[in-house]
């Protein structure tokens, strides 16, 4: 493994790995990437769901690039592929789950319904990787850390609006 992006290599060990691992969550118990989506959920709320549909654009790219730098350098630090302490792809791909639904959440005044369906159909793509997912991971270092997150955020999304939209035709959610 080599550095990709030389920059990343000042970065002090404990940041790199500290921001990667989130700090000692990613070691615990037997489902890191599932402490990665919850670390993720509470990510959205705080800093996107406020934010209109540009600004949670914007910052999720900036989020985006940030995570494959330090993914990146976390791998080379660790001498692992994309080992499972590794959760900040969780983190930064949980908010594209819900990008463009904050007002239909503050709108049905269920929120936390739809973080639930959209944390539980992240952690199905994730760990599924269907519809071509897991070829995402083949990327090298950090972009095969996270791309392949992105999409089952995306994934997930896109099933959310679509069960959103039957919904409302089916007139069992009122908008």
């Amino acid at each position: 493994m080599s550095v990709r992006y030389p920059w990343a290599s000042v970065l002090p060990e404990r940041l790199v790995r500290g921001l990667a691992t989130m700090g000692p969550v990613g070691y615990w118990g037997k489902a890191p990437g599932t402490n990665g989506s919850v670390i993720g959920v509470l990510w959205y709320t705080v800093f996107f769901h406020n934010l209109g549909f540009f600004g949670q654009v914007i910052l999720g790219l900036v989020s985006v690039v940030l995570a494959v730098v330090i993914c990146d350098e976390a791998e080379v630090r660790m001498q692992k592929h994309d080992p499972g302490e590794i959760i900040l792809d969780e983190v930064v791909a949980i908010p594209f789950v819900f990008m463009g639904l904050a007002d239909t959440m503050a709108r049905t005044g269920y929120a936390w319904i739809y973080l639930l369906v959209g944390f539980a159909l992240f952690r199905l793509f994730d760990i599924a990787k269907p519809l071509g997912i897991s070829k995402l991971q083949q990327f090298p270092g950090g972009k095969g850390v996270v791309y392949d997150d992105i999409a089952a955020g995306i994934a997930s999304a896109l099933l959310m609006k679509c069960g959103l939209w039957a919904g409302v035709a089916l007139g069992w959610i009122t908008l």
